[in-house]
């Protein structure tokens, strides 16, 4: 992401984020407050497109890999406990999402340019690790309710942005994708299917990202807020349950 002392038109990465955020927020709270009312359903399809592209932008313009990854996979980590803890469920978040689609992103490109044998045959091993766990622990954990947070699309969708050539055809490429996965789930038995079309209306929005971070530096305000807000609603709805 680039820093320019003039805003450039548009949207940058920080207000791309916070509409995210509160699409993210509005959803969730449709989900445990207000489960009939599709508005906030439909309003939440605009987080997880944005966030996707948004992994994308941060593995190519980080400074550390290594730093930008162990961030997400620790808070991932950190949250999957306490999630289990309290909810007794083995259901992995977004945050493991992303980083199963970071470490995709980052295997990919070792195996396509690293130098080093070493560097390719970790990189290899890292891709075989994703497999594995996107495709052999549903199988080895039947009969639990182990799955990932937007399956296969969650990871798809980052990988394809960050090898796109340019901002148009990621832009682009992202739109087809997003069209892909609707047309899919409106054949599955799922309750959200018919609106992940919604999710299309995120294209706009993209296509106004001027490709700038924005002044403020709120990157570990992102990196929290997922975890926080899911615990301060959890909160609430165990608090209005025990006062029924």
């Amino acid at each position: 992401m680039k820093k320019s002392k003039t805003p450039k038109f548009g949207l940058t990465n920080n207000q791309l984020k916070i509409i995210a955020m509160v699409s993210m927020m509005l959803d969730h709270i449709g989900l445990l407050f207000f489960p009939t009312v599709d508005l906030f359903r439909i309003l939440g399809r605009i987080a997880f497109p944005i966030f996707a592209y948004m992994i994308a932008e941060g593995c190519r313009y980080t400074k550390n890999r290594t730093k930008y990854l162990g961030i997400i996979a620790a808070m991932a980590i950190a949250f999957q406990v306490v999630y289990f803890v309290a909810m007794q469920s083995l259901y992995q978040g977004i945050l493991v999402t992303f980083s199963l689609a970071i470490i995709t992103i980052y295997s990919i490109d070792g195996i396509l340019h690293a130098k080093k044998l070493w560097v390719r045959l970790a990189s290899v091993a890292a891709f075989v690790f994703v497999l594995v766990f996107v495709f052999v622990l549903p199988i080895l954990l039947t009969g639990t309710d182990f799955d990932i947070d937007y399956g296969i699309w969650g990871i798809l969708l980052p990988v394809a942005v960050y090898f796109l050539p340019s901002r148009v055809w990621r832009v682009g490429g992202l739109a087809v994708l997003l069209l892909i996965r609707a047309i899919h789930y409106s054949f599955l038995p799922v309750s959200l299917g018919l609106l992940q079309w919604f999710s299309l209306v995120t294209i706009p929005l993209l296509a106004l990202y001027n490709g700038e971070r924005g002044r403020a530096k709120m990157k570990y305000v992102f990196y929290i807020f997922y975890p926080a807000h899911l615990v301060i609603l959890y909160g609430i709805d165990i608090l209005i349950s025990l006062l029924k």
